[in-house]
């Protein structure tokens, strides 16, 4: 599938990317790297489409599931290599999720994003150590 996107320089180190469904976001480089520090950085990027793309299959599995989530936050700390290019090398994820969950269910839905579902984690597992933990909290 081809998917055709775009970043425009705006100054600095900031750009302005619009995605082949035709939304648009800013990215920006620290000051410390020649920006101005006002938006995420494009390797930021990455890990918030990795706990997005995880977020979204482990909600799906759950709810096909027929468990009743309530909440679902992915959490990210990642490592990155000390010389360039500076991949990630170490990621973890923490999932919080709320609701009368089944945990056998949890793990089940984490392990098939993780190892089946999740393109995102896929290609950064190919450069990095990617682990997880997760905490069901009881339904308000």
């Amino acid at each position: 599938m081809t998917n055709k996107m775009t970043a425009t320089w705006t100054g600095g180190m900031r750009f302005v990317h619009r995605s082949g469904s035709g939304h648009a976001l800013v990215t920006d480089a620290s000051e410390e790297h020649g920006g101005y520090g006002s938006a995420a950085s494009p390797m930021e990027l990455l890990l918030l489409g990795l706990i997005g793309c995880t977020g979204v299959d482990v909600a799906s599995i759950l709810t096909r599931m027929k468990q009743p989530l309530r909440g679902l936050e992915v959490a990210v700390e990642a490592e990155r290599a000390d010389e360039h290019p500076k991949v990630y090398t170490r990621i973890h994820l923490v999932y919080t999720l709320t609701g009368d969950l089944d945990e056998k269910k949890v793990q089940r839905a984490i392990n098939l994003s993780e190892t089946k579902y999740c393109s995102a984690s896929a290609m950064l597992g190919k450069t990095a150590e990617i682990t997880n933990e997760y905490h069901i909290l009881p339904p308000d």
